[in-house]
């Protein structure tokens, strides 16, 4: 129990309102959509500081994850740590449970327990995100996409991985019924 609120604790802390702050710019949960997110700080501050934000979102859980791994945990240990260094992100108990969509979050994580997936996941988002020019759009592709890459290379991570994509496909909620309200109106117009 102790691993996963460690994992939790690590996760809550939000890398755009610190990398905001160090950068005498508007919190961004104070603009934009709102969201303590790299693709909010990306939209309100550019891309120096949504760079900032997503490498330090994906490093904040790899150490406790990297730890229970490295310790040969059993796998289904280290994707609840995973996933609670996801929910912290998510819904930081400090930040009145509002908190990031979790992509750069599960990245780190990703990239601690199944680096093949996640190099992948990363090049599907970019390439995704240079055709559909909305990373938003690219990051639910990409957690669609995730566990059947999982499922082809490490089997045994695979519900795992599922479980991480659809937490970032329940943060995205609001960017789906968007999406598919596009879609339908494309199909009304003549």
């Amino acid at each position: 129990m102790i691993w996963i609120l460690v994992g939790y604790l690590c996760g809550s802390w939000l890398a755009a309102l610190s990398v905001c702050r160090w950068a005498g710019v508007v919190d961004p949960r104070q603009c934009g959509s709102f969201n303590p997110g790299a693709s909010n700080v990306l939209r309100t501050h550019g891309s120096r500081l949504a760079l900032m934000t997503v490498i330090l979102d994906a490093l904040k859980g790899m150490p406790v994850v990297g730890l229970v791994k490295w310790l040969g945990m059993p796998v289904w240990l280290q994707g609840a740590v995973g996933l609670a260094v996801l929910l912290g992100h998510s819904y930081p108990l400090w930040h009145g449970f509002r908190g990031g969509k979790a992509v750069a979050s599960a990245l780190g994580v990703l990239l601690v327990l199944v680096p093949e997936v996640a190099l992948l996941g990363v090049l599907s988002w970019a390439l995704m995100a240079w055709w559909l020019k909305n990373p938003g759009q690219a990051s639910i592709v990409s957690a669609l996409l995730t566990p059947l890459l999982s499922l082809w290379l490490t089997p045994e991570y695979t519900g795992i991985v599922v479980v991480f994509s659809v937490l970032v496909l329940v943060r995205h909620w609001h960017n789906l019924r968007r999406l598919r309200r596009d879609v339908a109106s494309r199909f009304k117009e003549p």
